[in-house]
């Protein structure tokens, strides 16, 4: 067990980062095309999947079951709108093999500005310190402990200047100082 911290401002201001991982950076990166282009391919969603779920070969399996034209229809549709829950529908209804955490790992990759990848976690350290009230495990999270969860790292996003995903991505690797 790590520091005590007196709440989860107190435990990000000490552990703030704004380095992003370099494996991350790299996807991030090569993102950029789609956001600007207003749509992903098939290609680059197989990326995104191997860099969420880089062992779970049947989640893999079902990425690959998308055709090309899919892929671009729903991510044109999730690009144009502003509706969170839209989204979230579009990629997790609408894609093999998508589920939210694989959808907050779209956006974030394609805009960590906004976007932090949902992850039990960072669900457990926000659960720590009362910022969430429900599912302390993190496990079986649906679109609203989603919004909740994007509400809150948006908020400290604000709050100290960063990014979402610098929120998102400082709780991650800081974990084990607080559970």
């Amino acid at each position: 067990m790590g520091k005590c911290y007196k709440n989860l401002r107190e435990f990000i201001k000490n552990n703030l980062s704004t380095k992003e991982f370099p494996d991350t950076q790299k996807i991030i990166n090569a993102l950029k095309g789609a956001k600007r282009r207003g749509y992903f391919t098939k290609k680059e969603l197989l990326k995104i999947g191997l860099w969420k779920v880089p062992k779970k070969r049947n989640v893999y399996r079902l990425l690959l079951k998308n055709s090309e034209k899919k892929v671009i229809e729903v991510s044109r549709k999730v690009f144009s709108t502003n509706n969170e829950k839209r989204k979230i529908e579009l990629l997790d209804k609408q894609l093999k093999g998508v589920a939210i955490p694989m959808a907050s790992a779209i956006l974030m990759l394609t805009n960590p500005r906004k976007y932090g990848v949902i992850d039990f976690w960072v669900w457990r350290v926000l659960y720590k310190f009362g910022e969430v009230k429900v599912k302390p495990k993190g496990v079986g999270l649906n679109f609203n402990n989603w919004y909740t969860y994007l509400a809150k790292l948006r908020y400290f996003a604000k709050k100290f200047k960063v990014k979402v995903r610098d929120i998102e991505r400082t709780i991650y690797d800081n974990v084990d100082r607080v559970l």
